[in-house]
């Protein structure tokens, strides 16, 4: 089956009719009926929010949400992951995945439904948490679409697999549910779909992006080693500030000057962490870096120079050892299948409207979804908007920058946003899923 749906027969698609109707009513009709139910779940959500690996309350909403809308569901699935499967004869087997964690972000949307929690992270830090990267809008989008799908089962054939993905925003969580069985003790997906809300688009418009979609991103750790001493009396000590401050400039050129100019490639220093006091030279210097990359021989290059360039900087300084660098935390690159690209992007634009499907340019942010990829599962991952339409044309007139993903101010366009969210969602299922006497075939 998965070589078979490759094949060109599979790009045909459903008559534009069905694609926008089941049994007569239009599907923005369909959508209408369950968004008071979907609207109320996600203001909870947002109010509501709990930390990567953490969404026990979050998950437990989900799952009795699917539960009672007749999907056999299972939790604590890696962690807190809920996985829902509805059944409607034989067919494709067809996974649609969201995310359930928020961020320790404190919110400053001014919403009133804006989050107040404050909880421990892992560290027993005291921080707030906000849904500020849009996986409320995910997981009430998930829902009405499973609303939608399981009152529709007669128009559509096979497998439906609705995952509840924890963890993403620590990059655990999709690793964590595929070694606890995901794809062993559940129908393994043929084809996955997930969305991902984006300011740069405006709500009620969608984005794909064929091949590449999101970097591969690295986190790496370097810890600089000196010989601290007193602060008046820097000829008897090694500065470790002075290396690290060589190593940050140093690190700038290794895109500029190592790698292809039009090789995607990014290095960013997020912290600098070292010493107590101002006139004491410390021992030792850390730095947290974030390192982008599309292609493995340029994940390779950027990983090598890195740890090639902190270890010269310290010899070079007389260093007493050595620093280390780790790679502490990693996801690969998230890529979209060409072909299956091409086709669902087709069922968009008949669900949509040609107006408000846009091919959109790869990003550099990172996804762990890619790991659901690497494990065999053909997908397509598209952008969502949320962005308030006047709000994203003043923007765009003026060249400023609406609040992004992972800012205090994020709020999305709620009802446009959604609704387009399960739209979507349903137009791509209902075209994977097409029973053989619709017109065109889904997969086969």
């Amino acid at each position: 089956m998965k070589t078979l749906w490759l094949a060109a027969a599979c790009l045909i698609l459903a008559a534009s009719g069905w694609a926008q109707s089941a049994g007569g009513t239009p599907l923005s009709a369909q959508v209408d009926s369950v968004y008071p139910q979907v609207k109320t779940l996600y203001m909870d959500l947002h109010e509501h929010p709990e930390l990567s690996g953490h969404e026990v309350n979050t998950a437990a909403k989900v799952a009795a949400k699917l539960r009672a809308l007749g999907y056999e569901v299972t939790e604590h699935v890696g962690g807190t992951g809920v996985v829902a499967v509805l059944h409607s004869g034989s067919g494709p087997t067809v996974m649609l995945r969201t995310e359930l964690d928020a961020l320790p972000v404190a919110e400053k949307t001014g919403l009133p439904y804006a989050s107040t929690v404050r909880t421990k992270d892992n560290a027993g830090h005291d921080v707030s948490v906000m849904h500020a990267c849009g996986h409320d809008i995910h997981m009430a989008a998930l829902v009405g679409t499973a609303e939608i799908m399981a009152k529709t089962k007669d128009q559509w054939h096979g497998t439906l697999v609705l995952i509840g993905q924890p963890a993403e925003e620590t990059v655990g969580g999709a690793t964590g549910m595929i070694a606890d069985g995901l794809f062993t003790r559940f129908p393994k997906p043929d084809v996955g779909v997930a969305l991902h809300t984006t300011n740069t688009l405006p709500a009620g418009e969608v984005g794909f992006t064929p091949e590449y979609a999101a970097s591969n991103a690295d986190s790496v750790s370097i810890t600089i080693y000196g010989k601290g001493g007193h602060g008046a009396s820097p000829e008897s000590t090694v500065d470790p500030i002075v290396i690290a401050a060589r190593v940050v400039l140093t690190l700038q050129t290794i895109v500029s000057r190592e790698i292809k100019p039009g090789d995607p490639a990014v290095i960013t220093v997020g912290y600098i962490q070292g010493g107590t006091k101002n006139n004491i030279i410390p021992d030792e210097v850390h730095l947290g870096l974030t390192v982008r990359s599309y292609t493995p021989e340029v994940r390779k290059r950027l990983l090598a120079a890195i740890e090639r360039v902190a270890k010269a900087e310290a010899q070079a300084a007389d260093a007493p050892k050595a620093p280390l660098v780790q790679v502490v935390e990693s996801t690969d690159a998230l890529y979209n299948d060409p072909k299956l690209a091409e086709r669902l992007s087709q069922a968009l634009t008949q669900a949509l409207g040609a107006g408000r499907v846009r091919k959109e340019p790869p990003i550099m942010a990172s996804e762990d979804y890619s790991y659901f990829v690497e494990a065999g599962v053909p997908s397509f991952y598209f952008w969502l908007g949320v962005a308030d339409p006047e709000k994203f044309k003043e923007a765009k007139a003026s060249g400023t920058h609406l609040p992004s993903n992972h800012s205090p101010f994020f709020a999305p366009d709620m009802e446009p946003s959604l609704k387009t969210a399960i739209e979507s969602e349903v137009a791509v299922l209902r075209n994977l899923m097409a029973r053989s006497n619709d017109a065109g075939a889904g997969l086969h």
